[in-house]
């Protein structure tokens, strides 16, 4: 993981911590700069640390960090969301489905495991007698840049 920082403030004040409710702006990009998903130019999120708002990688990524800074993370697949892992891609029978389940490439599909749990898979083919399942996250095996500024800590 590399960063950088961007208007450098004085090292007084609070800093994020584990378990911290935090205001921020974020963006993540792939490594080639396309986004993905940015708050800087609409309200600003408020999570907490911990909570499963923001992927464990991306909070790792925030702790220790002031108040007032800008921090540009490059992250690569590893540290971001993982390797990609082709023993996590299936290829289902289209007849294993509800005739309700709303089957389209790039579509999430969620599925019931026997202990209960739910896991979602994103649906990469289709073909009228089968379905490609990737239960991968979508971000898997891809270097992220992931851009922040902590606007408060409640």
């Amino acid at each position: 993981m590399s960063g950088t920082t961007e208007n450098r403030a004085g090292d007084s004040g609070d800093r994020v911590g584990p378990g911290s409710l935090v205001t921020l702006h974020y963006r993540i990009a792939l490594a080639d700069d396309s986004e993905l998903l940015s708050t800087f130019s609409a309200t600003p999120a408020t999570l907490q640390l911990g909570g499963g708002e923001l992927a464990p990688s991306l909070e790792k990524c925030l702790v220790g960090l002031p108040v007032g800074e800008r921090h540009v993370f490059l992250l690569e697949a590893a540290q971001a969301f993982g390797e990609h892992h082709a023993e996590l891609v299936q290829r289902m029978p289209r007849s294993s489905f509800p005739d309700e389940a709303e089957l389209a490439v790039m579509n999430m599909v969620e599925f019931a495991a026997p202990d209960g749990s739910t896991h979602a898979g994103l649906v990469r083919e289709l073909s009228t007698d089968f379905a490609v399942i990737d239960f991968n996250h979508p971000l898997a095996g891809k270097a992220v840049r992931f851009e922040v500024e902590v606007i408060g800590i409640l």
